[in-house]
């Protein structure tokens, strides 16, 4: 995955800068942006702050170790089906 010139939080501080007034033509020639960057930073960041932002790193990797805790459960669970569909 490509990682991003600007950390969230970085991404936030522009947005609370367009909350305060500056355009967004102003913001992306600033900060050597899109307009269609920016609006994607709105969609996922807007109205956030940093410790929103925190807890939904959290929670993004909490869900992440529980998808990989689910897949290793789930490969065991066939092995062992496959294990005694062997030995019927």
């Amino acid at each position: 995955m490509k990682r991003s010139r600007f950390s969230e939080t970085q991404v936030v501080r522009i947005l609370k800068q367009h909350e305060a007034g500056v355009s967004v033509t102003e913001l992306c020639k600033e900060h050597g942006i899109s307009a269609a960057t920016f609006y994607n930073w709105k969609g996922k960041y807007g109205g956030m702050d940093a410790s929103q932002l925190k807890k939904l790193k959290e929670m993004e990797a909490e869900l992440s170790r529980y998808k990989q805790m689910y897949a290793e459960l789930a490969h065991q669970n066939y092995a062992l089906k496959d294990l005694i569909e062997k030995k019927l």
